[in-house]
């Protein structure tokens, strides 16, 4: 059994399981969650390796929210065993509420909660969170909504997602943000020139998205060979085409040289990161939950290591 690790969410915040299970693809056709007995099957293990956090969102699943409605079946007897994050106003998806109100509005978040809360069959969300910012509404506006879910007992903590550094850092200045939800990976270190800051002088705990870059950065595509039973390879097989060989194959022989796979050494760099709280990794198979949450206590790194692994994707 594996030793599942636990960090703060933020300063202070509520401790959470290093490996965080993403719920995207709950409800996807074609994925081994796309219906209630692979959901089940899925956060069953989860739950019995030690997996806490949770993080799906009201427009994720095969559509818009289908993953939340399988998540609040397969959670029946289990919710006060994990950690349950979701989203709210995605400015690229209608919901079909509050008609013509910006999606940080009062309005707007009060009707998606009760719309989340229902198809996942709970009372509360541990860890709500704005899914991309509302240039329409002020941050004000939107925090005094969240503040008011948070002293109703309906949201515990409050988070964001895809915010810029400036916009970090307004929230931090208006509210009790507890979490930033950005894409961060080897592939994608974009946030390291001003988000990754702004995150630490807030003191949030940065949970990243795409941390394994569709499966690029776990060792299971090669220049020559891609599984063709993978999903990217059914519905996106230009992210392996494309994909930066070169680059890839010296991180391999890197971690090939100290006895390590790619995905415990992706996992090691990540979880080595300052204010780094939990990696989100989406899965739909129990195994694949199961070798990342080995890989994500395996390899410990140096300072040293670390910078190497850097270099290697600069």
């Amino acid at each position: 059994m594996v030793d599942i690790e636990f960090r703060p969410l933020g300063l202070g915040g509520p401790q959470v399981s290093t490996i965080g299970l993403g719920c995207n693809n709950f409800g996807r056709i074609g994925t081994a969650t796309e219906d209630q007995k692979g959901t089940n099957a899925l956060i069953s293990e989860a739950i019995t390796l030690g997996v806490t956090l949770f993080d799906t969102a009201d427009m994720y699943g095969g559509a818009p929210g289908v993953s939340e409605s399988l998540m609040g079946v397969a959670l029946h007897g289990h919710r006060d065993s994990v950690f349950l994050g979701t989203k709210f106003g995605h400015d690229g998806v209608d919901m079909g509420i509050a008609p013509g109100a910006p999606k940080g509005s009062r309005a707007y978040i009060r009707e998606a909660l009760e719309g989340s809360l229902r198809r996942l069959q709970t009372d509360r969300v541990d860890l709500y969170q704005m899914h991309t910012p509302d240039p329409q509404t002020p941050i004000e506006e939107t925090i005094a909504a969240l503040d008011e879910l948070v002293d109703e007992g309906r949201v515990i903590h409050y988070g964001h997602s895809n915010f810029s550094a400036d916009q970090i850092d307004a929230a931090a200045a208006a509210g009790r943000f507890v979490s930033s939800q950005n894409e961060y990976s080897l592939l994608a270190r974009n946030i390291e020139a001003d988000v990754l800051p702004a995150i630490n002088r807030n003191h949030l705990g940065l949970l990243p998205y795409f941390p394994l870059q569709n499966g690029l950065l776990t060792g299971k595509f090669t220049r020559t060979e891609h599984p063709v039973d993978s999903r990217i390879m059914r519905q996106r097989p230009h992210i392996a085409e494309n994909a930066p060989w070169d680059v890839l194959e010296a991180y391999e022989a890197f971690c090939d040289a100290r006895g390590i796979t790619m995905l415990e050494a992706t996992f090691g760099w990540l979880l080595a990161q300052p204010g780094l709280s939990s990696v989100i990794a989406g899965t739909t198979k129990p195994e694949q939950l199961r070798q990342n949450a080995a890989a994500s206590t395996a390899w410990k790194p140096s300072s040293e290591e670390i910078a190497r692994v850097s270099a290697i994707f600069d």
